[in-house]
């Protein structure tokens, strides 16, 4: 972190204080499932699409804050592989808003130092969209600053079941050249997952106040912290994060030990 605790957060309400933030133990992954667009936009008798909409201004305000704390990695949960059972009118909205999105925010990103990372299967993508997830990976591939990671047509069933098939195949041909079948080990399923060069997130935060992971991240979870929030995405705002830093620097991280 690079700024002032008072340039990050200039009007604290009570109940969130900067000064309570232990900069020390900030975590180098957050990892967000961003839940409430289509409730927020309900609330408003506006279409669901107008709430993803409204969303992007709380995804600016995330990764901003984020970075100028220090975190190293920010997962966001944009579009998992069980949402292309929404209506196809939705679907096509948010495919369209990702990319727009994408290419109107990568040079402030870039600015900014942030790298632009994807995981998911981009292959199905509409070309448009996945381009424009090509592009920003491209421009912001050697910043050295956070990594911003975009969970899109993304499902950890299918990301484990992609690693299970590349540790078999790896298996079967080691097996051909040695005639030993190799134990299949935790770092060679992890070499097979889209995060292999990412560290698992100490903290996962759920906004809308949902209490499920959704098929997000199930193995690089297993240890992370959940904080939960009744806030909707589109409402979340950098004093929300820090409510949930609060609340995550307020837990007693065991790892299955005792304190």
């Amino acid at each position: 972190m690079n700024k002032p605790l008072e340039y990050i957060f200039p009007d604290p309400p009570a109940d969130a204080s900067p000064a309570a933030l232990d900069l020390a133990r900030i975590p180098q992954h957050v990892a967000v499932i961003m839940d409430g667009n289509g409730r927020w936009a309900k609330n408003r008798a506006l279409n669901r699409l107008k709430g993803h909409k409204a969303g992007i201004e709380a995804v600016r305000e995330t990764i901003r804050c984020a970075s100028d704390l220090g975190v190293r990695y920010l997962t966001i949960y944009s579009f998992s592989t069980e949402n292309w059972k929404r209506p196809q009118e939705e679907v096509a909205g948010l495919m369209d808003l990702f990319a727009k999105t994408m290419l109107a925010e990568v040079d402030g990103l870039h600015e900014e130092n942030v790298r632009v990372q994807t995981i998911g299967d981009l292959s199905i993508l509409p070309e448009e969209t996945r381009l424009a997830f090509d592009e920003a990976w491209e421009k912001t591939r050697h910043n050295t600053g956070m990594t911003l990671v975009v969970a899109v047509n993304y499902g950890a069933r299918d990301e484990m079941m992609r690693a299970v098939n590349a540790c078999a195949k790896r298996a079967v041909l080691k097996a051909e050249e040695t005639g030993i079948v190799p134990e299949i080990t935790e770092e060679m399923f992890e070499h097979g997952l889209y995060t292999a060069d990412i560290p698992d997130p100490e903290v996962v935060i759920r906004t809308s106040g949902e209490m499920r992971l959704s098929n997000f991240l199930l193995w690089q979870a297993a240890y992370a912290e959940f904080v939960v929030t009744d806030v909707l995405w589109p409402d979340f705002n950098r004093y929300d994060f820090l409510r949930c830093l609060l609340d995550y620097q307020g837990r007693d991280r065991r790892f299955g030990g005792v304190s």
